[in-house]
């Protein structure tokens, strides 16, 4: 392998770890949302910021490939519903009704959806190392969702919000997958960009719906705040590092990332939302941080 694409990779696996801490600024966002703004409205606010900067930024690639841009068009626009639209505003939808039990829970699926589907379309193979290391680290996951207590999850009640968390941990592995599926001459920035252009445009109809309904937006520097926190971090920080993660690595590979997703989740609602941290979050990253290993180290990866 030449040199600068091992150093490439190496900088892809620290990467990983910073991916999750980004994403988790999303939870507090979710959990701060409802009452200030409406989840359609602050996916397409979110969006709509985060595909200006990249536009800006990618502008001359973007015009010089736009007969490209333009005969992917549906591609983008298919991978914006699926990475915006639905693991966007669907998410803030049900934070409003399911518990963050429920949601970590059932977005701890993603990773397996995308290891499967990774095996069964895009030729990837895991060997018994790093499948050890999927149960690891889903075992952590499970125990820190369960906080410990694995007798609750015979007695979890699933509520409405628990379907659109479904259908998000679904489209999230959909999303991951197609980008590895349809292969982009695109830069991350740009390829990104038009992906964010397509989620608006999958996104506005329902945030107009939202724009007529009397109180589920008040208009103000709450409002605008928490619109540019998501699309500073979660949207710009998470998605383009994890684009270019996926570029370096294999998808499966990328995927483990989502199981640090409850342990910063719990490390951002502590610092964040002043909630308590219990044994249960230690010992979960006990088992989830050397599953991230054992996937993501590159003497046990095979393609």
């Amino acid at each position: 392998m030449p040199e600068q694409a091992a150093r490439h990779q190496r900088l892809a696996l620290i990467a990983l770890w910073f991916v999750p801490a980004l994403w988790a600024v999303n939870y507090v966002v979710a959990r701060k949302a409802p009452g200030v703004i409406g989840p359609h409205l602050l996916a397409l606010g979110r969006w709509a910021l985060a595909a200006l900067v990249l536009c800006i930024l990618a502008r001359k690639e973007i015009w010089a490939k736009r007969k490209n841009i333009l005969a992917n068009s549906t591609q983008f626009l298919i991978l914006g519903a699926c990475g915006m639209l639905v693991c966007g505003a669907w998410v803030y939808q049900g934070a409003r009704t399911t518990s963050a039990m429920n949601i970590a829970l059932i977005y701890a699926s993603s990773p397996v959806l995308i290891a499967m589907g990774s095996v069964l379309w895009l030729g990837e193979r895991m060997n018994k190392v790093q499948i050890a290391g999927v149960v690891l680290a889903i075992a952590g996951v499970l125990h820190v969702v369960l906080k410990g207590q694995w007798t609750a999850l015979a007695g979890i009640q699933f509520v409405a919000g628990d379907l659109w968390i479904v259908a998000a941990a679904i489209a999230w592995a959909a999303y991951a997958l197609l980008q590895k599926w349809w292969p982009s001459d695109l830069s991350v920035t740009a390829r990104l960009a038009m992906i964010c252009v397509g989620g608006c445009m999958t996104i506005a109809p329902f945030a107009y719906w939202e724009m007529l309904q009397p109180n589920l937006t008040v208009w103000g520097q709450p409002a605008l705040t928490l619109i540019v926190v998501a699309a500073v971090f979660p949207s710009l920080g998470a998605y383009w590092l994890y684009g270019w993660a996926q570029n370096m690595l294999s998808a499966n590979k990328v995927a483990i990332t989502l199981y640090l997703g409850p342990l910063y989740g719990a490390l951002a609602s502590w610092s964040v939302l002043g909630e308590q941290l219990g044994w249960h979050h230690l010992w979960g990253a006990l088992l989830i941080l050397p599953g991230v290993f054992l996937v993501t180290n590159s003497s046990y990866t095979r393609k």
